[in-house]
């Protein structure tokens, strides 16, 4: 047993280290829950692929398909039943066993509680000792009816005496006999048929069992062979978390630093943003201005220009309206008209009086100087290398977890060449070895036994066979050398012969029909309670439920199978369990709940994850004090660029301004109404007059007023730009430098508490890649490595050989014989009875007419032909039976 000592200690070294980290678990849960709710739950961790555990094929598939036989198993089973209904009686054999746990002694059984434990097992097997009961009457009876029944025949009665007499129904008699013999001998047949079947079945599968035996030792040896090629897989396994956690390590200023990047960026970012918006703001603001003064220049120019143009056009229309034509009654009125518009063609908006904003711009420029979006850029840059600043800190953490995990991996390794597994494993396929070797030597000696047997089953139905044979012979002989016209007497020699053969059958069954029952009785005994007691149970695992009873084996032990196993008989293992996990094909770690006996926990927590390695983990810490994000040239670049005086621009002089059109009247349409009236006026100098000056003005729109307009666009936009940028100018300016001050003393002072959680989601990240490990470990443990199923196989094979193989064709066997030797009783009867009407008589029924008084006598006629008057009871048997003479007395008849 030291080898399978071995291998149990090596196959549970793979459980997990569940209940400490679990611990572990559950204190980071609740310490996670009392921080803040803005705090970032933890990414999940990859998943790791350990691949597939190199799988055993098993060969023995124990399954039993009886084919056509199986009808009589049913039938058996049926009859079984009938005989035995009750359940099977699980508490009574248990108290059985433990009040007779010292042995049985006949004094004990004298005490009430056993007498009725005796009285409850002859209820339950009521039915059998029925059965029993009336076999062993069979068995005692038949020889001593058989002998009187010789001796009474010898006496001539009890149908002895060779006479016949002449009855009206002697055909219809006959027949029914003659019919019922050969139904009976069907029957017995069918039987005989049921008992050679059985027979030979036993013989057919007893090779079959070869073959379960050479697969279930072939399982076992792959079962063995197997195992250390799977643990040395589980413990290869290793490296690929180890792989995983050190790429990680490599890659920790990407994952740990970006963890703290991510985390941060949500602070510092929106500040950045919005000083980087601000510089933006300082070249718009810039351009704003440069559009303002130049579209300032431009109006203040244009609108002198304007001036001076519509000046002169008005004067040169006010001497064209002058003309004496206009004085004319029917033309004055139209002159007069126009006259009265010429005051509109005159400049609306006045720019000369708006201030300059040259001064801003200069200030504006000499802000422009200091590049805020680069130096914002910087801050930017500075924020960004947190995972580079992240590696170099710590450097020396993953160069001194590298040496630990490669420290854990030879540990792992060593702990699992500790044990000589493999060459334990190599005696034990020795073992099977021998041990196959030695059961095949027996296979002569089983089959010699079980020639033997198929001869002596053969021979106890050649009994049966020897009567049917004479009852078959006799019914032939009987039946094809029978005349009805011959009187007993003279009946032919086929037909005496047949009726010899059906007294001999009689005689055989007397003598062999005891023996069959005896045979039948023992059998029906052994096979039935094994059937019922062994073998269903065994099949509905209710006999597995005995062997768990706790206490069952031993007053002071639990559990029979983990007392034997492991000399702890308290351990929670059960046959049943341990069956149903092996049935199932899971791992004999967990079949033998091998947990319970090895601290794999504290091997684990000592190797896979141990205190040294956290401890590693929990020392990280990375200082951001260095990370700058703005510089005090940014600073006062903002501040200076709030002090432009932008703010004091007078916007609302501008947009007075800007909203006034550039005439007071719109030239185009003045021009378009002076055409009108021209058109009214008599044609003439007068009206070329008019429509020239028309003309003169859509093209001082045209070169003076559009140009104008677009200005004052451009100026307008502009002061709205500025006006919306000075707009609380001072305030934004020094949001944003409370903002980006708040981030940095986040980062100098309060980033402690970002870089822990953050370091803990990591290690965190870390030590999943070790849980998967050692859950792949568990659960491989339990379903894949040194999978049991041979133990459940050899179990079920057993069941196999013993119920469906053995016990069910015994029962079939004794279910066949049986049937035979209860039909053999109206065989015989049958067979006396026809053999009368087959056999030659001595002497006859004749009759005579006796003489004229009408009296008739009865005679009988021996063989001699001698008569002798006996009764004359009718008078009309001389019409039916005539009158037979004796055969003639020939020396040689």
């Amino acid at each position: 047993m030291l080898w399978t000592r071995w291998l149990v200690l090596l196959l549970c070294w793979g459980a997990t280290s569940g209940e400490q980290q679990a611990d572990e678990r559950d204190g980071t849960t609740a310490e996670v829950r009392s921080e803040s709710r803005r705090q970032r739950s933890p990414p999940p961790v990859e998943p790791l692929d350990f691949g597939f555990v190199p799988a055993a094929v098993y060969d023995t598939h124990a399954y039993y398909e009886p084919g056509a036989i199986g009808i009589l198993f049913h039938m058996v089973h049926a009859f079984l039943y009938v005989v035995q209904p009750n359940p099977f009686p699980k508490d009574l054999i248990v108290k059985v066993i433990q009040q007779n746990m010292g042995g049985i002694k006949i004094e004990e059984w004298r005490k009430p509680e056993n007498i009725v434990l005796l009285l409850q097992w002859i209820y339950y097997e009521a039915g059998f000792l029925l059965c029993s009961s009336i076999g062993i009457v069979f068995l005692v009876l038949t020889p001593i009816i058989g002998t009187c029944f010789c001796v009474c025949r010898c006496c001539e009665n009890c149908g002895g005496e060779m006479h016949q007499r002449q009855r009206k129904n002697a055909d219809c008699q006959r027949g029914f006999y003659t019919a019922s013999l050969i139904a009976t001998s069907i029957f017995i047949i069918l039987g005989v048929l049921i008992a050679y079947a059985a027979n030979h079945n036993i013989s057919a599968q007893i090779k079959s069992t070869r073959r379960f035996i050479n697969t279930n030792m072939r399982d076992l040896k792959t079962f063995a062979n197997n195992t250390p090629a799977q643990i040395e897989y589980l413990t290869a396994q290793y490296t690929t978390a180890k792989n995983k956690v050190l790429s990680d390590l490599d890659n920790i200023g990407p994952l740990l630093g970006g963890r703290i990047h991510s985390q941060l960026e949500k602070e510092v970012v929106p500040s950045l943003d919005t000083a980087l918006r601000m510089a933006g703001a300082m070249r718009e603001t810039k351009e704003a201005l440069e559009n303002v003064s130049s579209s300032l220049e431009l109006l203040q120019e244009g609108t002198g220009k304007l001036q001076a143009s519509l000046s002169g056009e008005r004067a040169s229309l006010s001497n064209t309206l002058s003309d004496p034509a206009c004085t004319n009654g029917a033309v004055s009125h139209t002159c007069n008209t126009i006259r009265s518009t010429l005051s509109q063609l005159g400049v609306n908006a006045d720019f000369s009086r708006l201030p300059d904003v040259s001064h801003a711009l200069a200030n504006v420029n000499t802000v422009l100087r200091t590049d805020l979006s680069n130096i914002v850029q910087k801050g930017y840059s500075s924020f960004n290398d947190t995972p580079r600043l992240v590696k170099e800190q710590t450097k020396n953490i993953v160069s001194g977890v590298k040496g630990m995990l490669d420290k854990i991996g030879a540990e792992i390794i060593g702990f699992s060449k500790m044990f000589p597994v493999e060459s334990s494993l190599a005696n034990f396929t020795i073992f099977l070895s021998q041990g196959q070797k030695n059961i095949e030597s027996f296979y002569p000696q089983i089959d010699q036994m079980d020639f033997y047997r198929w001869i002596g089953c053969v021979a106890v139905l050649c009994m049966v066979v020897l009567v049917l044979a004479f009852n078959i012979l006799g019914l032939l002989c009987g039946t094809c050398g029978y005349d009805k016209q011959a009187t007993p007497t003279t009946r032919g020699c086929l037909s005496n012969t047949g009726g010899n053969l059906l007294m001999a059958g009689v005689g055989f069954s007397f003598v062999f029909s005891w023996v069959l029952m005896g045979v039948v009785t023992a059998l029906f005994a052994v096979g039935g309670n094994v059937e019922k007691l062994m073998c269903e149970p065994l099949a509905n695992r209710q006999l597995f439920k005995i062997i768990d009873t706790p206490f069952l084996v031993h007053p002071a032990k639990k559990n029979f199978l983990p007392g034997m196993l492991f000399q702890n008989p308290n351990i929670d293992l059960t046959l049943g369990s341990m069956y149903r996990e092996c049935y199932e094909n899971n791992g004999l770690y967990h079949a033998l709940q091998l947990e319970t006996m090895f601290n794999i926990n504290s091997f684990l927590n000592r190797t896979v994850y141990n205190k040294d390695l956290a401890k590693v983990f929990e020392s990280v810490q990375v200082d951001l004090q260095d990370i700058t994000l703005l510089e005090q040239a940014g600073r006062d670049n903002l501040i200076n660029f709030a002090n432009s005086g932008i703010g004091q621009i007078d916007y609302d002089a501008y947009l007075a301004e800007v909203n006034k059109g550039v005439t007071l009247v719109d030239l185009l349409s003045f021009s378009t109404d002076l055409e009108a009236q021209a058109d009214q006026l008599p044609r003439g100098a007068l009206e070329n007059a008019l429509k020239g000056h028309a003309s003169s003005i859509r093209q001082i729109h045209r070169e003076q007023v559009v140009p104008m307009e677009q200005a004052m666009s451009t100026l307008s936009q502009s002061i709205k730009q500025l006006q919306r940028t000075s707009s609380d100018l001072p305030v934004k300016v020094t949001n944003i430098l409370s903002a980006i001050d708040a981030v940095e003393y986040l980062i100098t002072h309060n980033a402690s508490h970002v870089v822990k959680q953050e370091t803990k989601a990591y290690v965190q990240s870390l030590v999943g890649y070790f849980k998967q490990y050692t859950d792949w470990v568990k659960n491989s443990l339990t379903v894949e490595v040194a999978q049991c199923k041979p133990i459940s196989n050899i179990v079920d094979s057993m069941e196999i050989v013993a119920c469906s193989f053995i016990i069910d064709s015994v029962n079939t066997f004794w279910f066949g014989l049986g049937g035979c030797s209860i039909l053999l009783i109206p065989s015989i009867i049958f067979s006396i009875k026809l053999a009368k009407y087959y056999r030659r008589m001595d002497t006859e029924d004749v009759f005579e007419d006796l003489g004229n008084t009408g009296n008739h006598g009865e005679q009988v006629c021996d063989i001699h032909g001698n008569l002798t008057v006996v009764s004359s009871p009718y008078y009309d048997t001389l019409t039916r039976f005539p009158r037979a003479s004796a055969p003639p007395s020939y020396t040689d008849w």
